[in-house]
């Protein structure tokens, strides 16, 4: 067997200890031990290796923004919708595209190679959605990048947004988004929901909601969503994002709901990191840290992935691309601290997120893709535990980026890069 590149002696998730043959862009064998002649091979010294990491909810229009024009001083959601407006007023494609492409790469050195973003489409230009069409094409040889037609001021309420919707999506957006909850009523919220998975349903394509992202423990758009999943024959390509009124829901209520997402197929993505902040700012104390409850949705047969949302933009003032840290955020918040419950956590950055975005031949498996990430760590709770260094990323059998001395060295086609800037917002 000839080979393009050969990882010997790593320790899979399972902890067995395994080499990794790779042939062009797939993954020829998986094998305690493999001879064979490889143009280039690599001793993992028992590094942990895992598939790729993936987010599920990212808003990459935004991303790296921080400070532009001004700081969100209140850190409430609504604020940072309303400065998300003035920054979009000035933006240019140049900029977006410029710190989207600054944060692939950044997402590339910590082994995360598949993200689904949301872009607003409430902007008659929808420079945004042109942006990040350009970006989804340049990165496409390293990194899967799905883009959601999201109208962040609301898909009734703002008066051009149905209409720029359907623009996005004919220029190629991926999935249907929405974000019931902010519009003018309930009523109306209900009806972009069932409106906005009937476009999907004739388009044949996804749903993901930003869902119910408030305190309020009567936005119940969730329970639409399922019915409509149902209804319209979606099981499987529906996602509700965030679902933080479930912390504040009636216990009996959500008793049953569960089952009733369960049946549905809807994914669930809750966002720790973004959560936990922008949740609760109304209350005294105690206060809500409003991260959905996890462990009762995976429970009840719910597939529920962490997202990471947001990172140095108009809504958070942190972030890392790192997709350990939002595991490690989100095992602490939903206290998910057994040895299962952690493993877990490492699997719902990988082979969750994974399933919900539908990545074909993902995993650490013969005839997969040959995307996966070696890590500093000996299983995947020390990975959490550690924020474990990425030692190697491999994307489509290739190394992208390596670490043998900081800084991290990127590889990418035709966009050498040196991971060693410091990812700040523009001035």
């Amino acid at each position: 067997m000839s080979l393009d590149l050969l990882l010997t002696g790593g320790t899979l998730p399972d902890g067995s200890r395994a080499d990794i043959a790779i042939a062009g862009d797939r993954i020829a064998g998986i094998a305690p031990r493999i001879e064979a002649e490889a143009a280039l091979s690599i001793d993992l010294a028992g590094c942990l290796v895992a598939p790729p990491f993936v987010d599920p909810h990212f808003h990459m229009d935004a991303t790296l923004s921080y400070g532009l024009p001004r700081i969100n001083a209140s850190g409430t959601l609504l604020e940072g919708i309303a400065l998300w407006g003035e920054l979009k007023a000035g933006m240019t494609h140049d900029a977006v595209v410029e710190r989207a492409l600054a944060y692939c790469d950044w997402a590339v050195s910590m082994g995360l190679l598949a993200i689904r973003s949301h872009v607003d489409t409430c902007d008659d230009r929808l420079l945004g959605v042109q942006a990040l069409l350009e970006v989804r094409e340049k990165v496409r040889p390293y990194l899967d990048l799905q883009l959601v037609a999201f109208p962040q001021d609301g898909f009734y309420r703002d008066p051009t947004a149905r209409a720029n919707t359907l623009r996005a999506l004919d220029l190629g957006v991926d999935v249907v988004g929405g974000i019931p909850h902010f519009e003018r009523t309930m009523a109306e919220g209900r009806a972009s929901v069932t409106e906005l998975c009937e476009i999907a349903a004739a388009r044949g394509l996804p749903v993901d909601l930003h869902c119910d992202e408030t305190d309020d423990p009567e936005s119940r758009h969730i329970e639409q969503l399922a019915y409509e999943a149902r209804r319209l024959g979606l099981q499987g390509r529906v996602a509700g994002s965030h679902l933080t009124s479930m912390h504040s829901m009636d216990n009996y209520y959500v008793s049953k709901l569960l089952p009733l997402i369960a049946e549905a197929g809807v994914s669930a993505i809750p966002n720790p990191l973004i959560n936990i902040v922008i949740q609760g700012r109304h209350d005294s104390y105690p206060k809500r840290r409003g991260l959905t409850r996890v462990p009762e949705m995976r429970a009840a047969g719910i597939r529920v992935g962490w997202g990471q949302d947001c990172v140095l933009d108009p809504w958070y003032s942190l972030g890392t691309a790192d997709m350990l840290d939002v595991a490690h955020m989100g095992l602490h918040v939903a206290q998910m601290t057994s040895p299962a419950d952690m493993r877990a956590c490492f699997d719902m950055v990988t082979e969750v997120n994974a399933a919900i975005l539908g990545l074909p031949d993902y995993g650490l498996r013969q005839g997969a893709l040959a995307s996966l990430v070696v890590l500093e760590a000996s299983d995947p709770v020390e990975a959490l535990r550690l924020r474990a260094t990425r030692r190697l990323v491999v994307s489509r059998g290739r190394v992208v980026a390596e670490r043998q001395a900081n800084p991290m060295r990127l590889t990418l086609p035709d966009r050498p890069q040196t991971c060693d800037r410091r990812f700040k917002s523009a001035t």
